[in-house]
C-alpha cells in the first residue's frame, strides 16, 4: 500500500498540483500527475468507512446505502474505489433492513472472514450488534444466528462494533451503547472474542464515555490501534450530522483498559473544506499510517446527495501521539 514519497523538480510539482486541483475530473496519467490525489476518494454517499487489504487488493465497507445492506467497494491502492456490490444480501430472520450501520470486517483465517454490523433487533426495537462469516472477503457473509451478538436494549442498544487483534494473538470486540438515542451516557466498551470471532467470551468493560465539551452528547466509532507498543483508542463524538462531529484518541493499558484521554483533542475537526469528520479507520503498511473517514460537504451537513464522503489522510506519529493535518482538499502524494 504505501510506497516512499518520491522528489520532483519544483516546476513539475507544481504543474501535477496545478492539473490535479482543476475541477472534479480524473487526474490524467502522466506520470507526475499519477502520483497525487485529491480528497474525498469516494465522493458518494459512503458513511462509517473501514477497509481492510487481502493480498494486493483493498476492501472498504460502510454503512447501508444505494439499496445494499452493506455496500462493499474495492481498491488496489486506497485511492481508486471501484464499487463490488453487497457484502450482506440476506439479513438474518431477526433483522429488519433499513438501518444496517458501520460493518467492519477482519480475516481470522486463509478462507475465513467475520463482519460485524449494526442493524435493527425486531424484538427489542433497538439496534444491535451481529455477525457473520464468509469464505471471501467480498462475501455473501452469513449470519446463521438466532439473535444479536450483542443488545443493550436498556441501555439504547449496541451499535459501531470493531473488532481487534492485539499482539499477543487476542481477539476482541468494541462497541458503544447507543445510549443517546433514549437520553443516557454512551459508553465505549470492550470484550473478549472467541477464537472464531462468533462468541464474546469473559466479561464487558466501559473504557470511556462522553465527559468532555468538544464531545457533546456521546462517543462512538471506537478501534483499537498499536503502534511502538503502545495501544491507542480512535474514538468519534458529537452529533454526526452537525458541523461539530469530530474525531479524538485516548492511550489505554490493554484492550480492557483503562484508557486515558488525549489532552489534544480533537486531532481530527471541520474545516473550510470538510464538515463532520469522523467515524474513521485506520490502515497501515510499511511503516506509515493512513485514516480514512467520512465527511460532510461544508453547508451539506445531513444531506443524502453526496452524503458523507470518504476521505484519507496520512496520520503521523509525534513523540507518541498520533497528528493529523486534515482533512485535506489540496493535491497530495498517493499512498
Amino acid at each position: 500500500m504505501i510506497g516512499r514519497r518520491t522528489r520532483r523538480s519544483g516546476a513539475a510539482l507544481a504543474a501535477a498540483l496545478l492539473v490535479a486541483g482543476c475541477g472534479s475530473e480524473p487526474m490524467s496519467s502522466t506520470p507526475e500527475e499519477a502520483r497525487v490525489f485529491t480528497n474525498p476518494v469516494v465522493r458518494t454517499d459512503a458513511p462509517d468507512p473501514q477497509a481492510i487489504r487481502v493480498g494486493e487488493t483493498w476492501y472498504l465497507f460502510h454503512t447501508n446505502s444505494g439499496g445494499r445492506n452493506v455496500p462493499v467497494l474495492t481498491s488496489p491502492d486506497l485511492v481508486d474505489w471501484i464499487p463490488a456490490g453487497d457484502a450482506l444480501p440476506e439479513l438474518p430472520d431477526w433483522a429488519q433492513a433499513g438501518k444496517t450501520w458501520a460493518p467492519e470486517a477482519i480475516q481470522l483465517g486463509p478462507d475465513r472472514f467475520v463482519l460485524y454490523y449494526t442493524v435493527a433487533d425486531r424484538a427489542s426495537g433497538r439496534q444491535c450488534v451481529g455477525r457473520a462469516v464468509a469464505a471471501t472477503p467480498l462475501g455473501p457473509y452469513r449470519d446463521d444466528s438466532s439473535g444479536p451478538l450483542i443488545c443493550q436494549a436498556d441501555l439504547g442498544g449496541s451499535i459501531d462494533a470493531s473488532p481487534y487483534r492485539d499482539a499477543d494473538g487476542s481477539l476482541w470486540l468494541l462497541w458503544k451503547n447507543d445510549g443517546n438515542a433514549i437520553g443516557v451516557d454512551t459508553w465505549l466498551w470492550s470484550q473478549r472474542l472467541s477464537p472464531d470471532g462468533l462468541r464474546l467470551t469473559g466479561r464487558p468493560t466501559r473504557l470511556l464515555k462522553q465527559t468532555e465539551a468538544w464531545e457533546g452528547a456521546l462517543v462512538e466509532g471506537p478501534f483499537l490501534h498499536r503502534h511502538d507498543g503502545r495501544l491507542y483508542l480512535f474514538f468519534a463524538a458529537n452529533a454526526y450530522d452537525r458541523d461539530t462531529y469530530a474525531e479524538g484518541y485516548a492511550v489505554c493499558e490493554s484492550p480492557a483498559g483503562p484508557c486515558v484521554k488525549a489532552p489534544e483533542n480533537p486531532i481530527l475537526k471541520s474545516n473550510a473544506v470538510a464538515s463532520g469528520p469522523g467515524h474513521a479507520s485506520l490502515v497501515a503498511q510499511d511503516g506509515r499510517t493512513w485514516l480514512l473517514y467520512h465527511a460532510w460537504p461544508p453547508g451539506q451537513e445531513g444531506s443524502v446527495d453526496p452524503g458523507r464522503q470518504v476521505w484519507l489522510d496520512e496520520l503521523v506519529w509525534q513523540d507518541g501521539r498520533p497528528v493529523l493535518h486534515g482533512p485535506t482538499a489540496e493535491p497530495q502524494p498517493r499512498p
